[in-house]
């Protein structure tokens, strides 16, 4: 019986609550997924990604049809969690750049001065500008997930870009 043949009952009773079909599911295809998340993640990463590949999977199990082997199903998560990290690293380096000229310094603030100045903006509008400029979501998808108005939305961005504005030019000025 092939490893594939073996994966899939596995599935069908972790889907249905079983913790030591999970713990077996996982202890077989941990190896290969560590490796995906190794060669796509960020260096240093892996463990966070390898973990978020099972959370996604574990909220996924009822949706699993059957298409594909249960490792390629898993392998296949892994790489969007790889790619989702990427795009995440990417949104963070455009702001902390814009950020940085901004500030009009050739200093840009490192991504604990970010994660600040984001902590400090009001909860609703560190919630939108956070979806819409670091996660990558459309503003029409963001009103969705936060259950509110587009417009909503795009004034709570706005505001959240002036406040980041005025608190990157005061740290500026002490």
């Amino acid at each position: 019986m092939s490893e594939v043949d073996t994966l899939l009952p596995l599935l069908h009773a972790a889907r249905e609550g079983d913790d030591r079909a999970v713990r077996e599911l996982v202890s077989r295809t941990q190896p290969i997924v560590w490796r995906v998340c190794s060669v796509l993640g960020s260096p240093g990463e892996e463990e966070d990604l390898v973990q978020e590949t099972y959370l996604r999977a574990l909220r996924s199990f009822d949706s699993y049809r059957g298409d594909a082997p249960v490792r390629a199903w898993l392998l296949s998560i892994a790489r969007h969690v790889c790619a989702d990290h990427v795009r995440k690293r990417a949104r963070q380096r455009r702001l902390h750049d814009r950020l940085s000229r901004v500030a009009g310094t050739d200093q840009a603030p490192d991504s604990e001065a970010i994660d600040q100045l984001l902590v400090a903006l009001l909860p609703d509008q560190r919630e939108a500008f956070e979806l819409t400029q670091l996660v990558g979501l459309s503003y029409e998808e963001a009103a969705d997930m936060m259950g509110c108005p587009v417009g909503t939305v795009r004034s709570r961005v706005a505001r959240a870009r002036v406040a980041l504005v005025a608190a990157v030019r005061a740290a500026e000025a002490v």
